[in-house]
C-alpha cells in the first residue's frame, strides 16, 4: 500500500527543487542583464583621444606666464623660449563620452615600444583642467620652466636636434573613472620647416579594465 506521507514529501521535495532551480536561473539572468547594462553605460561614457585631423580647426592656446601660440589641426608644438619648454598637442575626442586630463609625462625613447602602460603615479598633474567634448577638437598642453628639471634638458636635446619626442597622456571619463593612457608622438615636419610639427596617436592602455590586445 503506498504511503501517501512519503509520497507527498517527495512531491513538495522535487517542487521546491524545481522553484529553487528556475530561481537560480533567473537570478543568474538578471545579474547578466545588469553587467550589460552596466557595460552599455560605461561604454557611452567612455571618451578616447587620438590626434586631430589636418583640416581641424587652428586653436590659440595661452599658457598661464602669457606664452601663446596657435595650433592648427593635427599639429603639435614644441618650443624653448626664456629656458621655459612649451609643449601642445592638437587632440580630438573620437569617444562617446566626455573626456577629462588628468595628467602627462615625457616618455623616453627607449620606452616607445613598451607593451605595458607606465604607472599612474609617473604622471604630472594638469595645473588646469582640460576637457574634450566627445566628437570634438580641442588641445594638451603644458609646460616645464625649471631648468633643473630632468625632463627640461630631455625635451631640449630633441627640440635642437628635431627628434620625435613622445607623450603621454592620462585620462579618463567624466565620472573620474575608465582610465586610458594615450602615446602621442610629436615629430617635426622637415628640417626647412623646423617649427613646424604634427602630431600623431601611437597606442593607448586601458588602466581600469582590462586591454582589447
Amino acid at each position: 500500500m503506498a504511503d501517501w506521507n512519503v509520497i507527498s514529501a517527495l512531491a513538495t521535495a522535487a517542487g521546491t527543487l524545481v522553484l529553487a532551480g528556475a530561481s537560480f536561473a533567473s537570478i543568474r539572468s538578471a545579474d547578466r542583464a545588469a553587467l550589460s547594462a552596466e557595460r552599455a553605460l560605461l561604454a557611452s561614457l567612455r571618451p578616447l583621444l587620438i590626434s586631430s585631423r589636418i583640416e581641424g580647426p587652428q586653436q590659440k592656446l595661452i599658457w598661464h606666464d602669457g606664452h601663446w601660440a596657435h595650433l592648427p589641426g593635427s599639429a603639435g608644438y614644441l618650443r624653448l623660449a626664456d629656458d621655459n619648454v612649451y609643449l601642445a598637442a592638437s587632440i580630438r575626442n573620437v569617444g562617446p563620452g566626455l573626456g577629462v586630463i588628468h595628467g602627462w609625462r615625457f616618455a623616453p625613447p627607449e620606452n616607445y615600444l613598451d607593451a605595458d602602460h607606465p604607472d599612474p603615479a609617473a604622471f604630472r598633474r594638469q595645473s588646469r583642467d582640460l576637457y574634450i567634448a566627445p566628437g570634438d577638437t580641442s588641445f594638451w598642453h603644458a609646460a616645464i620652466r625649471d631648468p633643473e628639471d630632468p625632463d627640461h634638458g630631455a625635451l631640449v636635446e630633441p627640440l635642437k636636434n628635431g627628434d620625435r619626442v613622445n607623450i603621454d597622456l592620462l585620462y579618463g571619463d567624466a565620472e573620474g573613472g575608465q582610465r586610458t593612457i594615450s602615446r602621442f608622438s610629436l615629430i617635426r615636419v622637415k628640417p626647412e620647416h623646423e617649427d613646424r610639427w604634427v602630431c600623431q596617436v601611437v597606442r593607448h592602455w586601458n588602466v581600469d579594465r582590462p586591454d582589447p590586445r
